[in-house]
């Protein structure tokens, strides 16, 4: 059996918190999608966990952790992920399947990126580069580096491929030996962890085992059913799960969809609640809303329950967490989006092209202070009322409210 954690909006919902919340209740916490690009923050005792590829589980010592054949792995950021933690022998393990973010990936990911005359706004960490040669069947993967001499032809055939790209994008590639030697370097350190996560899974199926799998990024950022072309190269809907570990559909049980109870975006691509004046500064002040990857300062605005209609549909959405609902203290009115105009229409759901809609707003009464709190009835009654609201307009319980940072500061319902 598999329960499934994944973003709703424009990714940095606070999956982390919601994985390290339930954890303890698994026996396996498994990623599936995405790489290094990804983030989540944790904050335990006050002291902050960033993850960028480990599953958030690794912080439970009886959770076996799983990076699955979706995930795109550069060598180094995981390296340097692995040796904040001990004990990872027969409690993490890499899919022989993913691929690897090789130096040639980030150098044409940045060079592609600075070229284009409509940035994405990536992160420059290989990610799309990875992906694009995994589809085209040229791409590297982690279960071939148990065969070192075979890696070093394919990286030469690689690099005279790509060749024509320094005269392209006028940059200099590095010679295959200087990137072999790097990759060669860090494998003693990886490939005890490499197996057949495929077949780890299914055994654990198999014996009952209690799995969860791990988003990251978020549902609007997915590459068929986001706000393309401003998108991540992967499937980051409930589908990838299954397509990134070889657990099957209906082997998926409970799909929490995770949100903010605001909204925010990192990079380029359409935004319809986006506040630019001061209540997008101030939601961006109380929430520290800035990149774990990458420090960028994040857009923020008010919470689009469209978006999260559609996302609850494309996902199976069974319930919600409703996440940072302190950051919207004591603002004297809440706004929510339940419509958008376009072109003198009202529309009730999302069109392929979203660039140019308005939202629709229903206000709601702000409240004072719910930093902290643990139980729904403690509530100021104007948080309440906007929580059950929420669950009116987008038709799904919130049975998770988060309410502070901590680990603990969560509401059960």
């Amino acid at each position: 059996m598999a329960d499934l954690i994944v973003g709703i909006q424009w990714g940095d919902e606070g999956k982390g918190k919601i994985v390290d919340k339930l954890a303890s209740n698994y026996d396996y916490v498994v990623r599936y999608q995405g790489g290094h690009n990804a983030g989540h923050t944790i904050v335990v005792n006050n002291q902050k966990y960033a993850l960028h590829l480990m599953p958030s589980g690794i912080l439970y010592s009886q959770c076996k952790n799983i990076i699955g054949n979706g995930v795109v792995i550069s060598l180094e950021a995981l390296v340097k992920e692995m040796q904040q933690y001990t004990n990872l022998t027969g409690r993490f393990f890499i899919s022989d399947r993913a691929h690897i973010i090789t130096p040639y990936h980030q150098l044409l990911d940045s060079a592609r990126e600075n070229a284009s005359k409509e940035a994405i706004g990536t992160t420059k960490k290989g990610i799309g580069p990875a992906y694009s040669d995994k589809v085209s069947r040229t791409g590297f993967r982690m279960g071939e580096l148990k065969n070192l001499d075979l890696f070093y032809e394919k990286l030469k055939n690689y690099y005279q491929e790509i060749q024509f790209m320094e005269d392209l994008y006028k940059i200099k590639l590095p010679h295959p030996h200087e990137v072999f030697e790097q990759i060669q370097s860090l494998c003693p350190l990886v490939l005890p962890f490499i197996t057949d996560t495929t077949k780890l899974l299914w055994d654990a199926i198999d014996n009952h085992a209690k799995i969860l799998l791990e988003g990251a990024q978020g549902s609007m950022l997915d590459i068929d059913h986001g706000t393309y072309p401003f998108v991540t190269s992967s499937t980051t809907i409930s589908a990838g799960a299954s397509s990134g570990t070889g657990i099957a559909p209906r082997e998926i049980k409970q799909v929490i969809g995770v949100a903010k109870a605001y909204c925010t975006r990192v990079g380029n691509g359409p935004f319809p609640t986006e506040e630019k004046g001061v209540i997008g500064e101030n939601i961006c002040e109380k929430g520290h809303e800035f990149g774990t990857t990458t420090g960028r300062k994040r857009r923020c605005g008010w919470i689009d329950a469209l978006a999260l209609k559609y996302a609850c549909r494309l996902n199976g959405c069974t319930d919600l967490a409703l996440m940072k609902l302190d950051v919207l203290d004591d603002f004297d009115e809440i706004k929510v989006c339940t419509h958008y105009e376009l072109n003198g229409k009202i529309l009730d759901y999302i069109p392929s092209d979203m660039q140019n809609v308005k939202p629709i707003y229903q206000s709601f009464k702000g409240w004072k202070s719910t930093l902290g709190i643990r139980e729904f009835d403690k509530l100021p009654i104007q948080a309440q009322e906007y929580i059950l609201g929420l669950e009116k307009i987008i038709g799904i319980k919130i049975s998770i409210i988060s309410t502070s940072p901590e680990r603990d500061d969560i509401i059960l319902l």
